[in-house]
């Protein structure tokens, strides 16, 4: 029996598995691009069921994706689309509510919300360990981070503690990449690395530092270079010591 496909369409490879380790547990095939293109391949394989997806993407846009989806109706319409964005501003949820899309989740989400998502829009029935305590597991270390647990983790300590070693796995590769977007001025790679950084950051329990990255966002934004370098230089310094 094949199993309900979610396709997920995110270039963050630490929200990728944040999205990877909510659904774990729910009877479904994930599967996962990093741009449009990849992810309207996946679509013409067919079986697709949901589609989750970032608004800034490189190159085409999340919005593009969704345009193609409402304009093209072979290519997966009618699919449902939920957006999940860190840039769900009242403007954009006007503009994807009239693009006729399902649902929006703002980013961070926590792991509860988007099982919930996934199962309304699977139908699927809440499992019945679903109200089970979590698994005790030793303190968090910080207040932050116990905020951090129980808002986006729904109180699983080990959940946690997966996605936070997945993170600082990924956070050399995030380093290296700014380097070289510095190096290069290419401030639309840096803007979108920041972007990604402040919602895994707050995930993580670091809201000072996700605060810092949506800063460099913005100085991206702008082409404000000497703002982006000294952004960078400290948010850089935070994730090597972590």
């Amino acid at each position: 029996m094949n199993l309900p496909r979610v396709l997920l369409v995110e270039d963050d490879a630490s929200i990728a598995r944040f999205v990877e380790l909510a659904l774990e547990e729910l009877p479904i095939e994930l599967v996962t691009c990093t741009n449009v293109g990849d992810a309207l391949l996946a679509l013409q394989a067919g079986h697709t069921r949901l589609i989750i997806t970032d608004l800034m993407l490189p190159g085409e846009s999340g919005i593009g994706l969704v345009q193609r989806l409402l304009h093209e109706p072979g290519l997966g319409h009618p699919i449902p689309v939920a957006v999940f964005s860190a840039g769900l501003t009242p403007a954009v949820r006007d503009q994807l509510g009239a693009m006729k899309v399902w649902r929006m989740l703002s980013k961070p989400a926590s792991v509860t919300e988007l099982e919930n998502c996934v199962r309304d829009a699977l139908a699927l029935p809440m499992s019945p360990s679903a109200d089970a305590q979590p698994s005790q597991a030793p303190a968090p270390a910080t207040q932050a981070e116990a905020e951090a647990i129980a808002t986006h983790f729904a109180g699983d300590e080990f959940l946690f503690r997966a996605y936070r070693a997945s993170c600082l796995q990924q956070f050399p590769a995030d380093v290296h990449q700014g380097d070289a977007a510095c190096a290069a001025q290419d401030w639309p790679t840096l803007r979108r690395l920041a972007h990604s950084l402040a919602t895994v950051l707050l995930t993580l329990g670091h809201p000072t530092q996700s605060v810092r990255a949506r800063q460099l966002e913005n100085a991206a934004a702008q082409l404000a270079a000497s703002q982006c370098l000294d952004h960078w230089s400290k948010l850089r310094a935070f994730m090597i010591q972590l």
